[in-house]
């Protein structure tokens, strides 16, 4: 439970929703009013450290603009993490979210998004996970081909990803 007061928060920093960023309106040690706060994390993620307690910068981006904190995840868009402008931000189950996650395997020769070279067929194959389940999509030629499908797939049954 987040227990930052609202009116805290705006004394302490500006939000622009256009470039997503928070700059400083309290002097606070060696970091002047007008600086930008946070601290970008190895994840990509950007924090805010306020009452020696850390807040990432996007969840605080809804909480600036909406006066409440989101009842669920909040997806990038974009998928750019530290991409914190409010345009960019929306409020999404786990489920919805997991959707915009893109790893290639680690034997993958495509390196495309649910794409691999399957050597007992001789084709690429290409999958979806829907709530959790590995889905096979099909066999196809060149990795381009199974990726297109993919996507096709991925429209039909990910509408978050699109909206």
């Amino acid at each position: 439970m987040n227990n930052l007061d609202f009116n805290l928060l705006k004394k302490l920093f500006n939000y622009n929703p256009d470039t997503g960023i928070f700059t400083r309106k309290i002097k606070r040690g060696n970091k002047k009013i007008g600086t930008i706060a946070g601290k970008q994390k190895d994840d990509g993620y950007i924090d805010i450290s306020i009452c020696e307690k850390n807040y990432l910068t996007h969840r605080l981006a809804w909480f600036y603009v909406y006066g409440k904190w989101p009842n669920n995840m909040l997806d990038h868009k974009n998928g750019i993490r530290n991409d914190n402008r409010i345009e960019n931000l929306r409020e999404v189950t786990n489920s919805e979210n997991q959707q915009n996650k893109f790893k290639a395997r680690k034997d993958s020769k495509s390196n495309l998004q649910c794409v691999y070279y399957k050597k007992s067929h001789k084709k690429w194959e290409s999958y979806i996970t829907v709530n959790g389940i590995k889905k096979h999509i099909g066999y196809f030629l060149s990795p381009e081909e199974a990726h297109a499908a993919y996507i096709l797939r991925k429209q039909e049954l990910h509408t978050i990803a699109y909206s």
